[in-house]
């Protein structure tokens, strides 16, 4: 499909997606773990949340820029990491990366990439674009340091860890699907180890093999100071849900933190991460930027988590069904259509730029 001018929301690209894909690609995109019970209540936590709009404010002109971390930013927006976007298009994280270079918004790109993190850089930096780097503590301390450092290099602005996958959750669409990547896409960023398709073993699929394989599930608070020690760049944590934990990023250096639950791929059962927010914003105190992903499909989704208190939210699945759908035009789209929809809840609302959204515009179950 070239042509998006049919779909008109986030859901209709879902439907779409479905057709672009393979079925064991889609069930990778979507599924969650166990009964997915995390992955529902992403969603309907916003439900529960009510808008409070303001009346008699000329709402005129909006102006929806902010910044991230001192970057200016055209909408508080960045592309969630995600992995295996070549399963999506062939064009995979270059034209997810393209798509939020034009649109002024940011990206977080995935270790688990079908393209290089210098090639993605490439297409940012000629747009002096918001690109952060996510990355796992491996096993082998040397490629780590060595994804580091190349992220350095290439020009990514910050280091995102994700800390709510020691080990990978069980994904029973994945194991019943024995997902693996297909014939000629690989790990681009995992120059190091040896066999860059991903292993599969029987009653597993490939990914939870490669997790148990590689990555550290004894990572610490202490193995922060060390991860610090190997760049001047600045550290976001990704997967942090209590107040407790966020307390204690902010102590071992954290510049930033990303309320998230994983998309409800890890813990099932876990907190929605919309609900965790409120908690969050308060403990931390603006002593560091505070960031949410999970179950965001409307531009009154971005209104209420900027509400609450979030600097700027983190969309994955809804791209990646614009990338199956029409690639870098479909992503564009869906950054469109959520900055016209942010924008007309914003003037709903008696809001006329991003610091007029406060806490005084929700009501409803959001304190947890």
């Amino acid at each position: 499909m070239t042509d998006v001018s049919q779909p008109i929301n986030l859901w209709e690209y879902e439907q779409l997606a479905k057709q672009h894909l393979s079925q064991m690609a889609f069930d990778y995109y979507s599924s969650g773990a166990w009964d997915e019970i995390t992955l529902r209540e992403n969603r309907t936590a916003f439900e529960r949340v009510k808008l409070r709009p303001r009346m008699l404010v000329d709402v005129s002109d909006r102006n929806l820029t902010s910044s991230i971390l001192g970057q200016p930013v055209q909408l508080p927006l960045l592309i969630a990491p995600m992995a295996f976007q070549c399963l999506a298009h062939p064009q995979g994280e270059l034209a997810t990366s393209l798509a939020a270079a034009t649109a002024g918004v940011g990206m977080v790109l995935s270790t688990m990439a079908t393209k290089s993190l210098e090639e993605v850089a490439a297409v940012g930096y000629k747009h002096n674009a918001l690109q952060w780097f996510q990355l796992y503590i491996h096993k082998d301390r040397g490629l780590t340091r060595n994804l580091v450092e190349r992220a350095y290099a290439a020009g990514y602005q910050a280091l995102c860890l994700t800390v709510d996958a020691p080990i990978l959750g069980r994904r029973e669409r994945d194991l019943r699907n024995e997902f693996t990547l297909p014939s000629g896409l690989h790990l681009a960023n995992i120059v190091n180890i040896s066999g860059l398709n991903i292993p599969q073993e029987q009653g597993e699929s490939g990914l939870f093999t490669y997790f148990a394989q590689q990555l550290n599930p004894a990572v610490t608070w202490r193995d922060l100071e060390w991860l610090q020690s190997l760049s001047p760049l600045p550290l976001v944590l990704k997967g942090i849900l209590r107040g407790d934990d966020a307390v204690r990023a902010v102590e071992y250096g954290a510049k930033a933190i990303v309320v998230s639950n994983h998309g409800g791929r890890q813990l099932d059962g876990a907190i929605a991460s919309f609900d965790a927010l409120a908690e969050i914003v308060t403990s931390v105190d603006n002593q560091a930027e505070v960031l949410v992903d999970g179950g965001i499909r409307r531009g009154t989704d971005i209104l209420k988590a900027l509400a609450v208190g979030a600097k700027a939210v983190l969309i994955g699945r809804p791209v990646l069904w614009g990338l199956a759908v029409a690639g870098q035009v479909g992503v564009s789209h869906i950054i469109s259509l959520l900055k016209n929809e942010l924008s007309v809840a914003m003037a709903l609302s008696g809001c006329t730029s991003i610091k007029d959204i406060d806490s005084s515009l929700v009501t409803g179950n959001y304190l947890q």
